[in-house]
Formats: C-alpha cells, sequence, structure tokens
C-alpha cells in the first residue's frame, strides 16, 4: 500500500505543475522555448498509466494520475491551438 501512496504522491505534485504550466501557458499566450513534444510524450505516457495502474491495483495512483494526464493534455491542446492560431494570423496578415 505504502508504494501506490508514494506514487500516487508524486503524481500529485506533478499534476499541480502541470497545471500550473497549463495556466502560464494561458496566460502568456506564446510558446516560446518548449519542446511541445516532450509534454505530448509524457500525456501519452500518463495516458498509458491509467490503464496501467488499476491492472497492478494501485488506485491512488490511478486517482492522482487522472489529473496528471489530464493537465498534459490540456497543456498540447492548448499549445497546438495558440500555434493554430499564430499560423492563422499570420496568414490574414499576407493577404
Amino acid at each position: 500500500m505504502w508504494p501506490d501512496l508514494i506514487n500516487g504522491s508524486i503524481e500529485l505534485v506533478g499534476a499541480y505543475f502541470t497545471w500550473r504550466n497549463w495556466h502560464e501557458l494561458r496566460q502568456a499566450r506564446e510558446l516560446r522555448g518548449v519542446y511541445w513534444p516532450t509534454v505530448a510524450f509524457f500525456a501519452l505516457w500518463g495516458a498509458w498509466n491509467l490503464i496501467y495502474y488499476p491492472a497492478i491495483g494501485q488506485w491512488f495512483s490511478f486517482a492522482a494520475g487522472i489529473l496528471l494526464a489530464a493537465g498534459n493534455l490540456a497543456w498540447v491542446i492548448l499549445a497546438i491551438s495558440l500555434q493554430a492560431d499564430k499560423a492563422i494570423a499570420e496568414v490574414l496578415d499576407d493577404l
């Protein structure tokens, strides 16, 4: 039981930082100095953990992992959206 609590606690801290990252990106509205595929990879890993944790009975890690995976996915979606908005604005400026 204690390995699940330790791992789940680490996942919770990661979830806090991930959602904080999302908030900062949302405020800045600019993607600079970040290689977004890294976050996409960790979002995919988080999704895998949502399958893996229940399979090994780590329910606290699973619950915390939901928050972490959702934060990573939200960040990736926001980053892609900002890049798409930027590309559209550049095309419209060229008209």
